[in-house]
């Protein structure tokens, strides 16, 4: 069994489900994700550019290695639509075995 610790969850956030389909498809064809779940019509607030803002987005949860956050950072940075988006990597602590196997095998 591979380390829990070896995985990584990225939280990223798109404005919409067409964007957020393209960027889960690149991350999975980039082997960068073993598998990317959409989340959608979550409600957003935060502020930008000294603004408190609100919006409807899709989160995108990217099931990756920490091996291959950099890649997945610069692929999603490159293709995404805001000039500053979301990328929050958060460590695995635990899993099931046969799950963690399949997800290795998935991103090399």
């Amino acid at each position: 069994m591979k380390s829990a610790r070896k995985f990584a969850l990225v939280m990223v956030t798109a404005p919409d489900l067409k964007t957020a389909r393209r960027l889960a498809r690149a991350a999975l064809e980039a082997r960068l994700a073993a598998c990317v779940n959409l989340v959608p019509k979550i409600e957003s607030h935060y502020r930008w550019q000294n603004k408190l803002e609100h919006a409807t987005e899709v989160l995108l949860l990217v099931k990756t290695t920490a091996h291959r956050l950099a890649a997945l950072e610069r692929l999603i940075t490159a293709k995404h639509p805001y000039d500053t988006p979301e990328f929050i990597a958060l460590p695995v602590q635990s899993g099931n075995a046969r799950f963690l196997n399949w997800w290795h095998n998935c991103v090399p």
